[in-house]
């Protein structure tokens, strides 16, 4: 190959990777700006009312709605699994839940990977005495959040695996 040709192939090579970064530079939802796009919609069509002045009573109204359900959501995830476990479980599923002590990620689904871990206070790992309760707690998790392709993995105490399953 000569030298004019390795010179072209780079500068070729070099504009390709300089196009793939400015047109990903930005894009903060992993999408091409449909979801942005109508999300700045609906803050603009918002603004518009409150400064009208008709909207303004209504604002003040969503505020206080929205500080009414802010104190509701103030509850950890562990303790929003254990109410509704508490209230649609069996009873086999409301013991193994009293041993759950953190839940993270149930909060964050996009429907395309979704993973949430679920910590225990179980000892001894896949070989102790949480490995049949967990799958109790992934079946309840299951039942609480809905996924297309969700994973719930359930930890014990010293972050050992006890179990996962689909939600």
């Amino acid at each position: 190959m000569g030298m004019k040709t390795k010179v072209a192939l780079g500068a070729v090579v070099g504009l390709v990777v300089i196009g793939a970064v400015s047109a990903n530079s930005g894009d903060t939802e992993g999408g091409s700006g449909g979801k942005g796009s109508s999300a700045s919609a609906e803050r603009q069509s918002g603004d518009t009312k409150a400064a009208d002045g008709k909207g303004a009573k209504d604002a003040k109204d969503a505020e206080s709605n929205d500080s009414a359900d802010k104190g509701a959501e103030k509850a950890s995830q562990a303790e929003q699994f254990k109410a509704f476990v508490q209230k649609h479980g069996s009873p086999q599923e409301k013991a193994a839940v009293e041993h759950v002590t953190k839940v993270q990620g149930a909060d964050q689904q996009n429907d395309i990977l979704d993973a949430a871990d679920v910590y225990t206070d179980f000892t001894g790992g896949i070989m102790g005495e949480g490995a049949g309760p967990a799958k109790l707690i992934a079946s309840a998790f299951a039942d609480w959040k809905q996924s297309k392709n969700g994973l719930v993995t359930v930890y014990d105490a010293n972050g050992e695996l006890l179990g996962n399953g689909k939600f």
